[in-house]
């Protein structure tokens, strides 16, 4: 009996994309309008969902503007006294290591400007759980719904191949998925 190379690949290459290290996200403080004032970084972060491992990065004039990560009090009253971390590249990549709340403000007076965002981080969802659970409200194909999860991170990446340490291709990988038929086949 020959069994061809994808079907010998599809179980490895899903194996990798649900418990994989694919699971960074970039998140880009203001999408589009980037670290300015005059934004409105609460709602920006409320249609945000953060996971430990994630990244949160601020793109900015290095000339104009910093980034701070102070504690609460901090950025309540927008001071920079008792900062844990400072960042002034105008492309800053901050990893989020801990499921915790994170403060981050503007240290040149643009707090006041609204130049301020806090986010939550969240564990890291159970692949075969969590995403599910997190969703249910969704759909009611768990199965489908934790691999359209981890296949819409894995999109997110700038190179995902990266991120596979086997040695398999990504883009492989990615097509025998696709190709294997819809979420409901899985």
């Amino acid at each position: 009996m020959l069994v061809s190379t994808s079907s010998l690949l599809l179980p490895v290459c899903l194996f990798l994309l649900i418990f994989g290290t694919v699971t960074a996200t970039d998140h880009i403080v203001g999408a589009n309008k980037g670290w300015n004032p005059g934004i409105n970084y609460t709602l920006w972060a409320n249609n945000q969902t953060f996971y430990v491992g994630d990244f949160i990065s601020f793109r900015y004039q290095k000339t104009q503007y910093n980034v701070f990560e102070v504690n609460q009090t901090g950025y309540d009253n927008c001071t920079t006294e008792g900062a844990v971390g400072n960042w002034s590249s105008g492309k800053d990549f901050i990893l989020l290591n801990e499921s915790k709340r994170y403060y981050f403000i503007c240290g040149n007076g643009q707090c006041f400007n609204g130049m301020k965002v806090s986010v939550v981080v969240h564990p890291l969802p159970s692949p075969t759980a969590s995403p599910a659970a997190a969703h249910s409200s969704n759909s009611s194909n768990a199965a489908g719904l934790v691999h359209s999860h981890y296949i819409s991170r894995v999109l997110l990446l700038d190179q995902p191949a990266a991120y596979f340490s086997s040695g398999i291709d990504s883009d492989i990988c990615l097509h025998i998925i696709y190709s294997a038929g819809t979420d409901e086949d899985l």
